[in-house]
């Protein structure tokens, strides 16, 4: 049996497992104070969306604390595998260069990252 895909999240819910990825486990307080910097958000806004997802499997949340404490359910790099993989087949019918090559003429590269480029594709050839 194939492994059970997780939901793809929304932009918001993105935004949310951006903070978590980066802070570790928090509270609902923590995660709308770090989103209230960029932008006004409401608590019970944050507090809602952090419920559902985790009513979606996107968060865990221990209730151990009287105030709550969320993570995600994936790592960073799993999500963003599942969201790349599910552009590439949805806007790119599967054609891996196709996607590389919009994606390097989108966004001015680094010396830097096409270095780490070349030597993934090195690394992938051998």
């Amino acid at each position: 049996m194939g492994k059970s895909k997780s939901p793809r999240p929304t932009d918001a819910e993105l935004e949310i497992l951006r903070v978590l990825w980066d802070r570790g486990p928090s509270t609902v307080r923590e995660v709308h104070d770090k989103l209230n910097r960029s932008r006004e958000i409401g608590y019970t806004t944050v507090l809602k969306l952090m419920q559902i997802m985790t009513e979606k499997q996107l968060l865990s949340r221990d209730e151990s604390q009287r105030s709550h404490i969320y993570k995600p359910r994936r790592e960073q790099g799993q999500t963003q595998q599942q969201l790349v993989a599910d552009l590439l087949n949805r806007a790119y019918g599967g054609a891996a260069e196709k996607l590389v090559m919009q994606a390097l003429q989108v966004k001015q590269v680094s010396a830097d990252e096409l270095a780490r480029i070349r030597q993934l594709l090195d690394e992938l050839e051998n």
